[in-house]
């Protein structure tokens, strides 16, 4: 039997939500919300213009300036409550969702795409309301006469969240859990492939929590420039932007002018290192998802599989299988952990990389095109590059993709070199049979996370972010929360 919710999520949530109205663009327009692994019009979308993205700048503004949302920590706690409750009877229906907008393997759903960020996205931030120190008292001094001191953290005011479409609710519920729990307003803009996880989060916003008007505002928008609005106008406090480096370096440009804080979560191009006293055959079947899962499309994923000269050969037979025998494909199969790109240009992109690492000198030993046997969908092999040196594009660039690139090192002061030899400082791995001789390199590694034996780091309790060209800031943990709230150093008398 169909559920409502069910249902609901087949036509998909076509509306914008501007200062607790739901509703359509300015000019009525609309633009197509395409299946990745059919190439198929789900339905279609409110396409904002810059009046509307004006309109929800305004009243997240106002929200922030004129309503207790900023000050009343028990009215946040009650609507973070109700909202997580509405996610979580709307659960199967965003499962679909995300299944179908953004052609997430239905497996992967059951963790980092809906399970997992739906566990504790809110829950995590909700609970630090009650226990964050929002005020403490520095000594007193007696410069100029006897004073007493404290220090108040108070909100940022008005944030723009600006979404990806590779893990879109995931990324979501982990901006706004902070976002809403310091206290801030918020204006949503989801990425442009995958807006109906975002618009269903603002019709329950809007129906089924006490959220005032203005608090949330979600505005989807195939226009860059409408997007863009965001980051320069004077009435948005701070950007939180998960995707490329390149739009990244873009976001810091333009926000110079007004001097907006921007939390950064970008590229990454994450270093797998095998130590030579692994166990390969244990530790390399792994390797695949690292690379693979959801078609490569995570700025953490391990792309660059470091093995020991000594045992390359031997390693690069088992990773060979590995990828040769990935399961991939319908996305509602749950055997499937990859499926397909989400559009054709970003298909496109990855073949062309995948050209480039042969121009280059690399093998190719398994995938290396799009699959015969899949001719509808944005599909491409998961492909191994063998023989790569450090130096080159593929292992410099990051491809967001089903491929990775297989690179030897001679010993482990080189395993540590190559994985820092990177513009990226997303996330990485390391593998020994010895946990102390594995923490002691994961310590020499510059990256904002890493894995150490397969350990998980995931949490909405752990600060999230990169070094270098991988971002500024942390998403997630003490450090993600503070990153939302200003610090105001108070003295008086009396």
């Amino acid at each position: 039997m169909t559920t409502a919710s069910e249902a609901v999520s087949l036509q998909g949530e076509p509306r914008l939500l501007i200062d607790g109205k739901l509703g359509e663009s300015a000019t009525g327009s609309r633009y197509d919300n395409i299946n990745p692994a059919t190439e198929e019009i789900l339905g279609q979308t409110t396409d904002a213009t810059a009046a509307d993205m004006d309109r929800a700048i305004a009243a997240a503004r106002r929200a922030f300036d004129e309503s207790s949302w900023s000050t009343d920590r028990e009215l946040r706690k009650r609507c973070l409550a109700q909202l997580q409750a509405a996610l979580d009877d709307e659960k199967e229906a965003l499962r679909a969702e995300l299944i179908a907008e953004a052609g997430a393997p239905i497996a992967v759903t059951h963790f980092a795409q809906l399970d997992w960020p739906l566990a504790d996205g809110l829950r995590g931030p909700l609970e630090l309301i009650d226990t964050f120190p929002w005020e403490r008292t520095l000594p007193d001094t007696n410069l100029f006469g006897p004073s007493h001191r404290a220090v108040w953290k108070e909100p940022v005011g008005v944030v723009a969240a600006i979404v990806p479409w590779n893990y879109p609710f995931e990324v979501t519920i982990n901006k706004l859990g902070p976002i809403l729990a310091t206290g801030n307003t918020v204006v949503l803009k989801p990425a442009p492939d995958t807006p109906w996880n975002a618009t269903r989060i603002g019709r329950i916003v809007a129906e089924r929590t006490d959220i005032p008007a203005g608090v949330v505002n979600v505005v989807p928008t195939s226009d860059n420039a409408v997007a863009e609005l965001l980051v320069t106008d004077p009435r948005v406090d701070m950007v939180s932007f998960t995707g490329s480096t390149g739009i990244g370096r873009r976001i810091v440009e333009l926000s110079a002018g007004t001097m907006k804080r921007t939390l950064l979560e970008l590229g990454g191009k994450s270093a797998m290192i095998v130590l030579d006293d692994a166990d390969l055959a244990s530790v390399l079947p792994g390797a695949g998802l690292g690379a693979c899962l959801h078609a490569g499309q995570g700025c953490a994923m391990t792309t660059r599989i470091l093995l020991p000269r000594s045992v390359y050969d031997q390693g690069l037979e088992i990773l060979t299988e590995v990828f040769r025998h990935l399961p991939y494909g319908d996305p509602n199969d749950p055997a499937n952990l990859s499926g397909p790109q989400i559009n054709a240009r970003q298909r496109d992109r990855v073949l062309d990389y995948i050209e480039i690492g042969k121009a280059e000198g690399a093998r190719v030993v398994a995938g290396g095109g799009r699959p015969a046997h899949l001719p509808t969908g944005y599909y491409v092999e998961p492909t191994l590059l063998a023989d790569v040196d450090n130096g080159m594009r593929v292992a410099r660039e990051e491809i967001f993709g089903p491929v990775a690139a297989v690179i030897p090192f001679d010993d482990e002061a080189d395993a540590v070199r190559i994985a820092n030899d990177s513009p990226y400082g997303l996330s990485g791995g390391v593998f020994s049979a010895s946990l102390d001789r594995g923490l002691s390199v994961a310590r020499r590694i510059r990256t904002g996370s890493i894995n150490v034996n397969g350990g998980n780091f995931y949490g909405s309790n752990g600060p999230y972010g990169g070094y270098k060209l991988s971002g500024n800031g942390r998403q997630g943990g003490i450090e993600g929360f503070e990153q939302h709230l200003e610090s105001k150093s108070v003295g008086f008398a009396g």
